[in-house]
């Protein structure tokens, strides 16, 4: 067998392995004889029948891809030692010649990480701006979750509820067909047709009407995108939202916990503040991950990317299945095919693989661990607010080897990006406090 390293780069090594005569014979005298102890040759019993039986029988394809089978994961193996490479993942193998057999491998490494000087990184916190107008807008907001619809005797308008009938065709087929639908008519109203809401304000109640709506090339429907939709209506009745007076009424509507209106306006600006401080939290984590990831070197086989593009899809099926829908209809919902979907998710991944190195290399520098005890926590963190009969249940389900490596991994970078973010918050004050107190240390020595 002769094995040549062709080149190394983008953490890959590339090798051609060609095979001599001799050792493909003797794995294509294994195969037949594997073969042969399988098949059901007339006038032979298994295993009995001649080479040239067997395969004149299976056919000689048959024969060399079960001696390809056989021998190409002991060349590769022997061909990784002959040149002492250490794969990462499983390779991309090509055969581009059958007589004698010769195969290319592309081999994915280990990903090498040099890290900057994590140390030095220094983030600024955003302050967590709570402004009149943000707490307004939750006020506001509120008040339209406690709003009723009242009928009026006027002419349709934008924000109106209409209670109206629809027969839609499309190219003469029934697109849509409902009686008493209600609709609140917003301007970018995009169902049942863009321009929907434009054609009926302005109906009266009992007032029918035609009209035809032209859906554009993009359109997330397909079957229709680019066709048009001619649509029969009736305005059956028409009710306005009546906003609740912004009273202490109000506040007991939102919960009875509430007993005035100044009450409400205090758990709003406490909600606003923990999610705006968890907002900031989260960003500034991103920025201490970036600065990190900016100072470093990384440098990964590409079939990391694949293998994370796949993990998000993966996840994704998870979500779909769970409110009962498939990955065919959201792609056709999102009017996209499966490759146009992983371009989209690639650069995602990539910053994804690069961070989840860096981080890796960062907790080894640090000396981060995990120990039992905070697997257990985990454990118990995942399963509180369960009903009793169900938690011994679940705990059971979470208590598997896998399950346990996964939440480890995932206790691991949460410890090493708290200790990053513990890092970028010393100011330059506590630097020169430290230098200080060195050098007096010196002195007194």
């Amino acid at each position: 067998m002769k094995v040549t390293k062709e080149k190394e780069e983008n953490r890959q090594a590339y090798i051609t392995v060609e095979m001599e005569p001799a050792e493909m014979e003797t794995s294509l005298q294994d195969a037949y004889r594997h073969l042969a102890q399988k098949a059901d040759i007339p006038g032979f019993r298994k295993g009995k029948a001649p080479r040239e039986v067997v395969e004149h029988h299976l056919g000689k394809p048959r024969l060399l891809e079960e001696a390809l089978d056989r021998m190409l994961p002991q060349a590769y193996e022997q061909a990784l030692k002959e040149q002492e490479i250490e794969p990462f993942a499983q390779p991309d193998m090509e055969i581009t010649q059958t007589d004698p057999l010769i195969f290319k491998a592309v081999v994915p490494l280990t990903p090498a990480v040099e890290l900057g000087d994590y140390a030095s990184i220094r983030v600024t916190p955003e302050p967590v701006d709570i402004t009149d107008e943000n707490i307004n807008s939750v006020i506001e907001e509120l008040r339209h979750q406690h709003a009723t619809w009242e009928p009026v005797d006027r002419p349709l308008d934008y924000d109106d509820l209409a209670i109206i009938d629809i027969n839609g065709m499309v190219e003469e087929k029934p697109y849509v067909q409902k009686v008493g639908a209600q609709i609140q008519v917003l301007k970018d109203l995009m169902s049942p047709a863009p321009g929907f809401s434009d054609q009926i304000v302005g109906m009266k109640k009992e007032e029918e009407k035609e009209f035809t709506l032209s859906f554009p090339e993009d359109y997330p429907n397909d079957k229709v995108a680019g066709k048009e939709g001619h649509f029969k209506v009736k305005l059956s009745e028409i009710k306005e939202e009546k906003l609740p007076e912004l009273n202490d009424e109000l506040a007991g509507q939102v919960s009875p916990d509430f007993k005035t209106i100044d009450a409400l306006r205090e758990e709003v600006v406490k909600s606003l503040q923990a999610r705006g401080e968890e907002r900031v939290r989260m960003d500034f984590e991103e920025k201490v991950i970036n600065t990190a990831i900016e100072q470093s070197r990384v440098e990964y086989p590409p079939v990391l990317v694949e293998l994370e593009i796949n993990r998000i899809l993966n996840e994704q099926v998870r979500q779909l299945q769970m409110s009962g829908r498939g990955m065919d209809e959201y792609l056709q919902s999102i009017n996209k095919t499966t490759e146009q979907l992983r371009e989209e998710l690639r650069p995602v991944a990539t910053k994804n693989v690069s961070a989840s190195l860096v981080m890796s290399k960062v907790a080894e520098a640090e000396k981060i661990e995990v120990t039992e005890s905070d697997i257990e926590n985990g454990i118990k963190n995942m399963t509180r607010g369960s009903a009793e009969d169900k938690m011994e249940e679940l705990r059971k389900l979470l208590d598997t080897p896998q399950t346990r490596e996964s939440l480890k991994q995932s206790l691991r970078t949460r410890k090493t990006i708290e200790r990053l973010t513990e890092i970028a918050r010393k100011t330059e004050d506590t630097k020169k406090e430290t230098k200080t107190k060195k050098k007096k240390k010196e002195e007194e020595k």
